[in-house]
C-alpha cells in the first residue's frame, strides 16, 4: 500500500460499495495523479478489471489485498462485459480501470450501452488525460492570450477511421494547440498534413509514455516530428502536442519574465467583474506600468 494514502485506505477499507460497475480513469500512468474518488473505489472494490497493457501495475497498489485482479489486455468486449455483468449480479462491485480519461479513446461507449441494456448500474470517474500531464511536465499553458485560445484533441485515420470533416489537414487550419493521440504509426502522414497550415518551425512536443517511469518528452520543430519519432522507434503510447504556445517555454527557461502583450485579462487591474469591481486607483496604477500601445488599448476599452 502506498504510504501517502495509508490513512485514507484505513478509513475507507470498511466501506461496502454497492454492486455496480465503476469505470475509472487511471490517468496517464503516475499513481499520484489518480483522483481521490478513484483511490477510494480501488480501496473498496471487490474486483478490478484493468487494461494491463496501458495501465501500470503500480496503480494496483491501491487495491485491497483480497481484491480479485483480472487482466484484460488479451480479452475482447464479448468477454469483458459479460464478466462484469456476472460480477454485479453476484452482489459484488467491479472497477473497470482504463488509462487516461474515459471520455477519450477508451471504448467505454459500447460498454455502457451493453451495461444499460442488461440493467447493470454503472458510474464513470474521470481521470487526468495525457495531454494535461504532458503540459504540466512541459510547464506550458496551452491557451495563451493573443496567440492560441483553442485546444483540439484528435487522431489521424488508421485502422480506426476519422470522419472526413475531422481530417487532420482541415483541423490544422485553425493553428490551435493540437493534441494528437494514437498516431505514432502514421507520423509521416501526420506531419505532411499538419504542415499544410502550421509553419515548419512550429514546436512539437513528442511525449512517450507520459507519467510512466520511462517517460520521455522532447520538443522539436514540426519539420522534424517524423524523424524524431522514427529515431526513437516510437509506434505506440505516444502523444504529440503541436502548439505555438510551446515557443514560450524558452523564454521562461531563460528567466525573461512575462512577454509583452501575452498577459491574461483575468487578473489585470483594468479587468473588473462580479467579485472584483474596478477602482480608479487600480486603473491608474496599471496604466502607468504598461507600454503606450497598451495604454491606448485600455483607454479604448473604457469608452
Amino acid at each position: 500500500m502506498r504510504e501517502n494514502t495509508s490513512t485514507l485506505c484505513e478509513e475507507k477499507s470498511a466501506v461496502k460499495l454497492k454492486p455496480a460497475v465503476y469505470i475509472v480513469g487511471a490517468g496517464p500512468g503516475d499513481p499520484d495523479l489518480l483522483t481521490i474518488r478513484a483511490q477510494k473505489l480501488l480501496f473498496s472494490t471487490d474486483v478490478v478489471l484493468f487494461a494491463d497493457s496501458l495501465v501500470p501495475p503500480e496503480i494496483l497498489e491501491f487495491c485491497r489485498e483480497d481484491a480479485q485482479i483480472i487482466r484484460t489486455a488479451s480479452k475482447t468486449l464479448e468477454e469483458i462485459v459479460p464478466m462484469m455483468i456476472e460480477i454485479v449480479r453476484n452482489d459484488k462491485s467491479v472497477v473497470r480501470l482504463h488509462s487516461g480519461d474515459p471520455s477519450l479513446y477508451s471504448a467505454i461507449h459500447e460498454q455502457m450501452q451493453q451495461l444499460a441494456q442488461a440493467e447493470i448500474p454503472f458510474e464513470v470517474i474521470p481521470g487526468i488525460s495525457a495531454f494535461q500531464a504532458a503540459a504540466a511536465k512541459l510547464q506550458v499553458e496551452l491557451t495563451i492570450p493573443a496567440q492560441v485560445q483553442s485546444i483540439i484533441l484528435t487522431r489521424i485515420s488508421g485502422r480506426t477511421q476519422v470522419p472526413t470533416t475531422e481530417e487532420l489537414a482541415g483541423l490544422a487550419a485553425h493553428r490551435a494547440s493540437l493534441c494528437l493521440y494514437l498516431s505514432a504509426r502514421h507520423v509521416k502522414a501526420a506531419q505532411t498534413q499538419l504542415m499544410t497550415h502550421y509553419p515548419a518551425e512550429t514546436p512539437v512536443a513528442i511525449c512517450f509514455r507520459v507519467g510512466w517511469p520511462d517517460e520521455d518528452i522532447q520538443v522539436v520543430p514540426l519539420s522534424e516530428m517524423a524523424a524524431g519519432s522514427e529515431a526513437e522507434k516510437l509506434v505506440r503510447t505516444t502523444l504529440y502536442i503541436i502548439s505555438p504556445a510551446l515557443a514560450h517555454r524558452a523564454a521562461l527557461a531563460q528567466g525573461d519574465g512575462q512577454e509583452g502583450g501575452l498577459r491574461s485579462r483575468l487578473y489585470n487591474p483594468t479587468h473588473d467583474h462580479l467579485f472584483r469591481p474596478n477602482s480608479p486607483n487600480n486603473l491608474e496604477k496599471s496604466v502607468s506600468n504598461v507600454e503606450p500601445d497598451a495604454q491606448q488599448e485600455q483607454e479604448n476599452a473604457k469608452k
